[in-house]
């Protein structure tokens, strides 16, 4: 755990962007310490993945900044903060259907290696980033799918793979927007175990954006409340389980029912 005097690893200072007169992410400033897992919340169109896009870089802000480890990135653009150490998954799941399980993840390595595709190459060159592909797929309990087409995965299936290969590049900072999405109860708990290991193992900082509120209040160290594109709240659990403003935010109660 980082400690209370500890440089942010990522932080931002006023933090907004406007959509012609729509103001979507409104002078945020909220810092992230380093190997936390902080989750983002908030009603719909509360300005969560805008949030995110900000932070990773696909929107560029209006006003304000980011911070990464005290340095100002806010001009820098997706493959230069990818480079520093961000990675990121989306609502919608991103993989090669095409491909095995584990050549999904082996491709990811590959790329992090900055070793590209050839087709002429004997395979036996890649066995080491094999075998590292399969110890990930373990961690997302994938390992017995390995070489299944990955289009023959579950929806909930291909989201693990899909955190498989955001692990695969080694990112410092792992940024989940709404892992759970689309999938079926059944499936939910699984994605639950794979985040608690991540969580435990304290060797990176996660943020995580996602609707289901037990799991955000079970899985996190701290939460960000969102509404109309404001922070209306930063803290622990407890602290955000008791705050009326948030109450307020859920239309009076919902964070504690849901």
């Amino acid at each position: 755990m980082a400690k209370e005097n500890e440089t942010p690893i990522i932080e931002t200072r006023d933090l907004t962007i406007r959509f012609g007169g729509h103001v979507a992410v409104d002078h945020v400033s909220m810092a992230v310490n380093p190997f936390v897992l902080k989750s983002i919340i908030g009603p719909n169109g509360a300005g969560k993945t805008t949030l995110f896009n900000l932070l990773t870089g696909q929107y560029k802000p209006t006003e304000g900044k980011v911070f990464l480890k005290g340095e100002d990135i806010t001009r820098l653009g997706i493959a230069d903060r990818t480079r520093l150490g961000m990675g990121r998954s989306f609502q919608l799941t991103n993989i090669f259907p095409l491909l095995s399980v584990l050549e999904n993840v082996r491709v990811a390595i590959q790329a992090r290696e900055g070793v590209g595709l050839n087709f002429w190459r004997n395979y036996l060159h890649f066995s080491a980033y094999e075998d590292e592909a399969y110890e990930i797929l373990k961690e997302v309990l994938l390992d017995d799918k390995w070489a299944k087409p990955a289009s023959d995965l579950t929806h909930g299936e291909q989201r693990k793979l899909e955190i498989a290969i955001l692990l695969s590049l080694k990112p410092e900072i792992l940024f989940l927007d709404e892992p759970t999405a689309g999938m079926s109860q059944e499936e939910v708990p699984a994605i639950l175990v794979i985040l608690e290991r991540l969580k435990d193992s304290r060797d990176r900082t996660m943020l995580l954006v996602e609707h289901k509120m037990d799991m955000i209040m079970t899985l996190s160290d701290t939460i960000a409340v969102l509404q109309d594109g404001r922070l209306i709240a930063d803290g622990d659990p407890e602290e955000i389980y008791q705050s009326e403003a948030v109450q307020a935010a859920y239309l009076g109660g919902g964070v504690k029912g849901e």
